[in-house]
């Protein structure tokens, strides 16, 4: 039988520490925080695939990062400063990839340089022909993987489908041939195929992707080493929701490796990318009541929190279940359910937590609060701090991981003077 999701309407505490106390050790609220043990849970699920390499993208915050570095798993960066990021956790360049659909001078430099080893996964034809041509003679022998396009994409919004024809991501399947000889010109291999093109994931649409790149890396022949499979992999975000089912999604996968190795006569490594699946569940954002009010017959719950913290539901209409955990300084206990709004304090009329995609507000059943009270946003662990932004001046919340019970700060809360740091006037 499937596991099913099951998200409570109220709350005491995050990882057996109170949610109060999260709410005011450190540096009061907005806060996040995040449950170690979740992390390895999620991790220890994918054992079955060769590498697990953790999209730092999601969580970007460099004690989640170490805490994966420590649980086994490599890393993915997006940018110089994520590649800097593994660094600074601890990786060596050989376990780190770095995808992305451009170079930037940063990046570049980095590649060549302080990061030399680490393994570049290309999203376009020009960066083969930039990275050829800076490496010179160091071009012979060095090894990339491809992004590939395959002309379809899917996700759990229009804005997360990373593939087909509108999609800026990857290299299009009719142009890898032509990559791979730009590449050879260079003396360089392309070892390895990567293929993300969205998030969340059916087992029919699977089939589809494991077609195309077993396809595309029979095409290319038996250079190949490496395939990636990309993230994507979908958490439920509501209750009743059923978890995917990892033994079938990496039957999928083992199956097109084998034909590739049999085809290959020699083995290939499986590689997974995940972000959201190893940091959402573990990650929740505290937020204080702060007004009650009626607009019409429509009841807001306002709080401390806004889409400069937790962005996803604006962005992306994003559904995150919400609990109530109450304030023992108030005298008085509600009784009782309500239909509410939930919205933050920014001058924006977006920024709201409950809405759907296309910016509809939407109420949310919720339990009686009192100001003061405090709302936890659940499963905010991915492209939640990590997306965050100082609009309206706002500070960057303070950041918690909980290991065995004890909490540790991870990012202090952002002062007005860090705010304006490199700002002249």
């Amino acid at each position: 039988m499937a596991k099913v999701a099951n998200y409570p309407l109220e709350r005491t505490e995050i990882a057996g520490v109170p949610v109060t106390r999260l709410a005011t050790e450190f540096g009061g609220t907005p806060i996040y925080a995040y449950d170690a043990a979740k992390i390895a849970e999620r991790y220890a699920d994918l054992k079955d695939f060769g590498v697990v390499r953790f999209a730092q993208k999601s969580c970007s915050n460099l004690a989640i990062v170490t805490l994966l570095r420590r649980l086994g798993a490599k890393v993915d960066a997006v940018s110089a400063g994520e590649i800097q990021r593994a660094l600074a956790a601890g990786y060596m360049p050989s376990e780190i990839a770095y995808t992305a659909d451009i170079f930037d001078a940063d990046a570049l430099d980095l590649v060549v340089g302080d990061a030399w080893g680490c393994v570049v996964n290309v999203g376009s034809p020009d960066m083969i022909y930039q990275l050829g041509t800076r490496l010179g003679d160091r071009a012979r022998g060095f090894e990339l993987t491809l992004r590939v396009n395959p002309g379809f994409g899917h996700g759990h919004s229009r804005k997360t489908n990373t593939g087909g024809e509108l999609s800026k991501h990857g290299i299009w399947y009719g142009q890898i041939h032509d990559c791979v000889q730009t590449a050879e010109h260079f003396g360089m291999n392309v070892t390895g195929l990567h293929m993300h093109i969205g998030s969340g994931s059916d087992f029919e649409h699977l089939q589809t992707v494991c077609d195309a790149i077993e396809s595309i890396g029979l095409a290319i022949g038996s250079r190949i080493k490496t395939v990636s499979c990309g993230g994507g992999l979908p958490i439920p975000y509501c209750s009743g929701e059923e978890f995917i089912d990892l033994s079938q999604f990496t039957s999928l996968w083992h199956a097109t490796i084998k034909r590739l190795e049999t085809a290959y006569g020699h083995p290939v490594e499986l590689e997974i990318e995940p972000g959201r699946y190893l940091v959402a569940e573990s990650g929740y954002l505290i937020a204080q009541i702060r007004s009650i009010k009626k607009q019409a017959d429509t009841l807001f719950y306002l709080v401390d929190a806004g889409f400069t913290h937790l962005v996803r539901p604006m962005a992306y209409g994003s559904y995150h279940p919400i609990s109530l955990a109450r304030n023992p300084e108030n005298a008085s206990i509600p009784s009782g359910e309500v239909d509410a709004v939930v919205g933050g304090p920014l001058c924006e009329s977006g920024d709201v937590f409950t809405q759907k995609e296309g910016g509809y507000v939407v109420t949310r059943r919720l339990p009686s609060a009192n100001v003061g009270d405090y709302l936890v946003i659940e499963v905010a662990g991915a492209y939640g701090a990590a997306m965050a932004s100082n609009y309206n001046s706002k500070f960057l919340a303070p950041e918690v991981l909980i290991e065995s019970g004890v909490p540790r700060l991870i990012r202090k809360k952002q002062s007005f003077e860090h705010l304006i740091a490199n700002e002249l006037f």
